[in-house]
């Protein structure tokens, strides 16, 4: 196969899953499934286009694909929403995976006539709860916040603990001498040094990150991603639970300030999805549908004794101090969904040589089959069903998301403000910003900074402008002006006030006069400074004109000395029909004092 024909069958694989996730949406499917779905379709039981029975290098995939993705679920929690589900995830993690590995492992060996070791092996298989299949099934959910995170946080901590039990059972089977006391011992180390380890790199992470300014935002991901493979190599060479390590480094970067923290977190869903497809296309390949036999029927009564049994009862016991309604833990049971995990788990005896262990493979992958399908389209209307569920989801997708914000016509813009810039030292009502230009914040060193027209912009800020795609080229005129000037008030001339000492003139706004929001002339007089831009959806500005007056502009115009335009704001304020126009003559009133204070005695 030449290099293009490769490069063109994986790229119709992927568009193909695209397009598989998409109809699983519609039709309520779990999207996954479609994948391993595909992956069956043209295996060898299949269309017969590839031949793949390599278990090694699909146990290397899916490792590296679950670190992917724990790593992403990690960044997209951050300790801020774990921190106050942390205790029941915790226990879900460890007191909920090691029951359900017990309860099914006794449910496994009567079943299927097998030693209890061989039957505790199988129910540690599928005790967990796949990360993928939970953080997809939470994205499109409704359920109350606190049980979305103490399920993505249960999803993200168990994995490390299914792993241990299952590499567990396997030396328990094969190592004479071997024991309960070994096992336990063991699977403490691990997660120590992989806590310790996870904590440590993500610390260390986000203080490297945040001191040092990459030239690239596109640098930021790269960075990203070596913390991600350090943690997880770091811990699992010195014995310890490389995938705790690695979501708890994410975790930590998630809770961070750290530039373009934004463009690491899209990077990391994109390659999430990446890593699911894989994983699930691969072990579709590994899978022969012609050997399943029995094993159908064996791997329903496992997924079913699993739903229905071993997870609810050990929901109930591991979050029976957690202040957790009946109705609420009858959810959390039904949210148990197996997805790719437990079928990379099966690789492991069957790589160690454990006796019978292909028919575990093909028991495991049918009840996750069963499994994924019952949960994951029953879930919604069941957790409805029983009254837990709002109105909003469960994992609201930020508007900051450059794709939602690109998709309502506008984009954000970030300038960074450089010490020789014509905008450093500005204030921001004097940056020209257009009509169809909003500076949101200025982020200043550690801090967020909402911007008002008194604002100086200091070098080193980070202005983030939200700008309407129509004037994209007025304002990349704009941003040059903001490097290289000028910029600026216009300098103040004299001031000589006229004699009238009331409003000199009120008239309707007209559309020869210009955008009242940023009048260049006011009556055929220049405008020198814009002192207040309205920001309530209708145009309108207060400036300083060229003779020393002040005139408001919008629906009407009013042109005259400060007090006289004070009095004239302070009547409108009076008969102001809304609440958005009372605040506007507020300012108008206010800049106007603030501004007669700061120029001080009037000639």
């Amino acid at each position: 196969m030449s290099d293009g024909e490769l490069l063109l069958i994986v790229g119709a694989l992927m568009a193909t899953g695209i397009a598989a996730a998409v109809v699983a949406t519609r039709i309520r499917v779990p999207g996954l499934l479609l994948f391993l779905g595909l992956g069956m379709a043209v295996g060898s039981d299949g269309l017969g286009w590839i031949s793949f029975t390599d278990y090694e290098l699909t146990q290397r995939i899916g490792i590296i694909a679950l670190v992917l993705i724990l790593f992403e679920g990690g960044l997209a929690a951050g300790w801020g929403e774990i921190m106050p589900v942390l205790r029941p995830s915790l226990a879900l993690a460890t007191i909920g995976t090691a029951l359900t590995a017990v309860i099914g492992g006794f449910i496994a060996a009567w079943l299927f006539d097998l030693s209890l070791l061989e039957g505790m092996l199988l129910g540690s298989i599928v005790s967990c709860t796949d990360g993928a299949a939970i953080f997809s099934l939470l994205r499109g959910s409704t359920l109350r916040r606190r049980l979305a995170r103490t399920l993505e946080g249960e999803a993200g901590f168990n994995d490390p603990v299914a792993v241990l039990l299952v590499v567990g059972f396997v030396d328990w089977i094969q190592k004479p001498g071997y024991g309960l006391f070994d096992m336990l011992g063991k699977m403490a180390e691990e997660m120590a040094i992989g806590a310790a380890v996870g904590l440590l790199v993500g610390r260390v992470a986000v203080w490297a990150i945040g001191q040092v300014r990459l030239s690239s935002a596109g640098l930021y991901p790269v960075a990203s991603v070596a913390v991600c493979t350090f943690a997880f190599g770091a811990a699992d060479v010195i014995h310890g639970s490389g995938f705790l390590a690695v979501y708890l480094a994410g975790l930590a970067i998630g809770s961070s300030r750290l530039p373009a923290k934004r463009t690491i977190i899209t990077f990391h869903e994109g390659l999430a999805w990446v890593a699911q497809l894989t994983m699930f296309f691969t072990l579709g390949l590994l899978v022969f549908p012609s050997q399943f036999g029995d094993t159908a029927l064996e791997g329903t009564a496992l997924a079913v004794a699993a739903v229905v049994v071993a997870r609810p009862l050990s929901v109930f016991v591991a979050t029976l101090l957690a202040g957790f309604e009946v109705r609420e833990q009858l959810v959390l049971g039904w949210a148990g969904l197996r997805g790719a995990v437990p079928v990379v788990l099966a690789t492991f005896p069957v790589l160690s040589g454990v006796p019978d262990s292909e028919r575990f493979f093909n028991i495991v992958f049918f009840a996750v089959i069963v499994s994924t399908l019952l949960q994951g389209m029953t879930f919604e209307s069941f957790a409805r069903r029983l009254g837990v569920t709002t109105n909003e989801k469960a994992v609201p997708t930020p508007l900051t998301n450059a794709g939602a914000i690109r998709r309502l016509g506008a984009e954000v813009v970030e300038f960074e403000v450089k010490p020789d810039d014509a905008a450093a030292g500005i204030r921001v009502r004097d940056l020209q910003l257009p009509r169809d230009a909003l500076l949101n914040v200025i982020v200043r060193g550690e801090q967020a900074i909402p911007p008002r027209g008194s604002t100086e912009v200091a070098a080193g800020d980070m202005l983030h402008v939200l700008v309407r795609q129509e004037v994209a080229i007025e304002f990349a005129e704009l941003l040059e002006k903001w490097r290289n000037g000028p910029l600026g008030p216009a300098p103040r001339p004299a001031r000589a006030w006229r004699s009238m000492p009331s409003v000199s003139s009120t008239r309707p706004w007209h559309e020869n006069d210009g955008d009242a929001g940023h009048p260049e002339a006011v009556n055929g007089l220049g405008v020198i400074t814009r002192l207040r831009t309205r920001r309530d959806g209708i145009p309108g500005a207060l400036v300083e004109l060229e003779d020393g007056r002040f005139a408001v502009t919008g629906p009407i115009v009013m042109i005259g000395r400060p007090q006289a335009i004070a009095a004239g704001a302070q009547r409108r304020l009076q008969n102001a029909p809304t609440h958005a126009e009372g605040a506007w003559w507020r300012e108008v009133i206010g800049a106007v004092a603030q501004t007669t204070r700061q120029a001080g005695p009037v000639r």
